[in-house]
């Protein structure tokens, strides 16, 4: 006799994305997950969904529908205790209609059969999907609820009655009124699945794109330790890594940046025998200052993430960014997807305009933590730890809380800015922030204690990564520019980029690549340390700066490696974000008061008169004083192009006195692995000392490109230091003797065959400079980040003007 097919059960391996009115989005995900990726390798833990017609035939078998509309008839979601009260009594009326006999036949009969495959003791997630839920339009996400390590029938039961009941949780309310969603027209269907064992070990989220610039081409995770819900809720401060997807694609399984979290506490399972079956645990030192994965880890992550947005973009017809939650069993050691749904924030905006926020004036920072959102808000502080004091809370001001969860929804759609003690970049602050266009500052630490209610703040996320809350109010400006028509001309137009931070956001200005990446901006920001220092601890006599040392490095084999890492990730980080268009990278160009500012760097530099013309550049690099310094700078040059692929890297010298200077150089990167022409290797240097215009036939032969740097070629064509006060009327980069220079350069690496760029200010300041760079045929101008969009149009009338084209 044929076995009769169950009536509200449907197994994830039957299931596909067109299921979504059958089983809800995030069930049918799983289903066309398990069903089309399993067989390509992609880990997704089986189980089975509960149909949405079990949910419509309970409530209609209960009679309780017009009980339900009645709960919720002239609702004011505005009113956060009448929409308590209403949301608690639909709850409770769902709750109460129990399971039919025979959908509890079904669902524990599945339930045997799924222990069956993996082991008799096994533990389920169950989790809600919605039959609107998971749509590129609204994500639903954390609106419903999810029970974790249900390990009995009498339990499996009772979480389903729940996952019911959650459809009329306050936030689920208030978001379905939001996005014009029917309560009675969204139905509740159920996942019940391998719940994978990451209370042994770690989980976290990830999306196919980078959260908060929208920059596609990179792969971001975050994970924690223990259970996933503490990273989805933004309980802690996770790790964070980022994978570039091209040259992954290309073979290159390479982690392209990654940022330790500070992973405070960790969700495992409890010894409760109830729904509630998970508790929070401190994690110990030696977890917080390490990472809860390995770079094999990430890798298999974000090969997962590749091809789930392989798959879904190729069923859509267009690029579908996709948000995933993963966690890693301790017991088998493997990594599985446990969701994927279409991110539905950051890739629906479109980037027809580009908006800039930029503070006029700095004040006294009062919190710093990670940015969200490239904004910049002013408002009157309200902090609130307790959901219950959320009435509290006015329109405009700046919400400062130790988290937020999807109940304080209402309050955060009113704010100005959105401050947290907790959470990472994916936290449910962070997400909400974005879905409002509002900055947020999350993982600030000790918010709720050094900001106090009535406070005037100003919340900056439009500095890079780090958040910055300010005391008081400080003025800002806010400038939109139409991308939709700039001009592109015939001189390349590249932008200078010195932080790692800004590099995916400043890609998207329309460009040609990166004229001047400052290698000496990510030593003094992401390094700090002096890499004679590093190699050499036991020098540095001051116990504060040999803790700091120690303290950075920990986490490395080495203090050298800490080096090499740190400066290879912030020089990826760019080359990533314009690949694969040239990203012209400079060896560090400190002076040597400057690099006497490191940790450290007192015990290893000279005292000089005057360091603009002394130990500086390529005399560095093969003195003795610094030679296995340069070493470092070589092996993270050759790790970001030959382990991560990124060869659209090209290197530049800095202040080369002379002919032989440039030989030694070129001959001490050969010896660390960097040679010239190897892997289309190319190597350019900085025409800023008259005697490189004046040798420009004998440099152009030893290097492949020019780069004029008009700052110091002009004080040393003039004799003016640039730093004294007493002279600096006397410099002037406009001057016919410069600009004459200027134009032997070029002639003569177009003589030569090579490359002549221009990296300065002078062009945006001064367009009669722009126009004698067009007029001299030179192939690139490097502009700060602030003036390219100006400058093309400014060059593009110069060059209409001289039939140039």
């Amino acid at each position: 006799m044929a076995t009769l097919q169950p009536r509200y059960i449907r197994w994830f391996e039957t299931l596909s994305i067109e299921d979504v009115p059958l089983v809800g989005g995030k069930n049918a995900s799983l289903g066309e997950m398990y069903r089309a990726l399993t067989p390509a390798g992609v880990r997704i833990p089986n189980g089975f969904a509960i149909t949405a017609e079990a949910y419509r035939n309970q409530l209609q078998e209960a009679g309780i529908w017009q009980a339900l509309r009645d709960a919720l008839a002239g609702l004011n979601p505005a009113d956060v205790r009448d929409l308590g009260q209403r949301a608690k009594r639909a709850r409770q009326l769902v709750y109460d209609a129990n399971l039919s006999p025979v959908l509890q036949k079904e669902i524990l009969a599945a339930y045997q059969q799924l222990k069956k495959q993996y082991q008799p003791e096994l533990s389920v997630a169950v989790r809600s999907s919605a039959t609107a839920e998971d749509l590129p339009s609204a994500s639903f996400a954390g609106q419903h609820e999810t029970y974790l390590h249900i390990h009995s029938e009498d339990m499996l039961l009772d979480a389903c009655r729940r996952c019911f009941a959650s459809l009329f949780t306050e936030r689920a309310i208030v978001y379905r009124i939001e996005n014009g969603f029917d309560h009675f027209k969204v139905a509740l269907s159920i996942g019940v699945m391998k719940m994978v064992r990451s209370d042994l070990a770690s989980s976290g989220v990830m999306f196919s794109l980078d959260t908060e610039s929208g920059f596609p081409d990179v792969v971001f995770i975050n994970g924690a330790y223990g259970l996933g819900e503490n990273v989805v809720k933004g309980v802690v401060d996770p790790d964070e890594f980022y994978v570039h997807k091209p040259t992954f694609k290309s073979g290159y399984r390479a982690v392209l940046r990654r940022s330790l979290g500070r992973k405070q506490i960790k969700m495992v399972y409890s010894d409760s025998t109830g729904t509630d079956a998970t508790r929070n645990i401190t994690t110990s030192e030696t977890e917080q200052e390490r990472f809860c994965i390995n770079d094999d880890d990430v890798c298999r992550l974000a090969q997962y993430a590749i091809q789930v947005e392989d798959h879904y973009s190729n069923k859509a017809g267009h690029v579908m960014p996709m948000d995933m939650e993963w966690a890693k069993d301790g017991m088998d050691g493997e990594l599985y997807l446990v969701q994927a749904r279409p991110e539905t924030v950051i890739s629906q905006r479109k980037l027809l305009q580009l908006e800039e926020y930029r503070l006029t004036e700095t004040g006294k920072v009062v919190v710093s933590g990670r940015a969200v959102g490239n904004k910049i808000a002013v408002g009157r502080a309200r902090v609130i730890c307790d959901v219950k004091k959320l009435g509290q809370f006015q329109p405009g001001e700046v919400l400062v809380s130790d988290i937020t969860t999807p109940d304080w929804g209402p309050v955060m759609k009113t704010a100005a800015a959105i401050v947290t003690n907790r959470g990472g970049r994916t936290c449910h602050a962070a997400i909400v922030a974005r879905e409002l266009g509002i900055p947020a500052v999350v993982g600030a630490h000790d918010a709720t204690q050094v900001i106090k209610s009535g406070d005037i703040v100003t919340v900056s996320c439009a500095q890079g990564d780090t958040g910055t809350v300010y005391s008081g109010e400080l003025p800002f400006t806010v400038e939109h520019t139409d991308v939709t028509n700039v001009p592109r001309p015939r001189t390349k137009v590249m932008v200078n980029v010195g932080s790692p931070d800004v590099a995916f956001k400043t890609s998207f200005i329309p460009n040609d690549g990166v004229g001047l990446a400052r290698v000496e901006f990510i030593i003094s920001e992401y390094i700090r340390a002096h890499p004679m220092a590093l190699l050499y601890p036991d020098k540095v006599a001051d116990q504060v700066q040999r803790n700091f040392i120690e303290q950075q490095a920990r986490q490395y084999p080495t203090a050298s490696e800490y080096f090499v890492q740190r400066l290879s990730e912030g020089v990826g980080t760019i080359a990533a974000a314009f690949y694969p268009k040239p990203v012209i990278v400079r060896f560090s160009d400190f002076k040597s008061n400057e690099y006497a500012s490191l940790v450290g760097g007192q015990y290893f530099e000279p005292v000089e008169h005057n360091p603009m013309l002394g130990f500086r550049g390529a005399s560095r690099y093969t003195h003795p004083l610094y030679e296995q310094a340069f070493a470092l700078e070589c092996e993270a040059m050759k790790r970001a192009r030959e382990h991560m692929g990124l060869t659209n890297i090209k290197l530049m010298i800095p202040f080369c006195r002379s002919v032989e200077e440039g030989e030694r150089v070129i001959a001490a990167m050969a010896k660390h692995g960097l040679v010239r022409g190897d892997t289309g290797l190319e190597v350019y240097v900085m025409c800023e000392v008259p005697n490189n215009v004046v040798q420009i036939d004998a440099f152009a032969s030893l290097f492949d490109g020019v780069s004029i740097g008009s700052n110091d070629l002009t004080q040393l064509l003039l004799g003016v230091d640039r730093d004294s006060a007493l002279v600096a009327f006397e410099y002037n980069e406009r001057d016919p003797g410069v600009l004459d220079m200027i134009s032997q350069a070029v002639a003569g690496a177009r003589r030569n065959g090579v490359y002549s760029g221009f990296c300065g200010q002078a062009p945006s300041d001064y367009p009669e400079v722009a126009e004698f760079l067009v007029r001299t045929g030179i192939d690139s101008i490097s502009l700060n980040p602030d003036v390219v969009l100006k400058s093309l149009f400014q060059i593009a009338e110069i060059e209409r003007r001289l039939a140039i084209g």
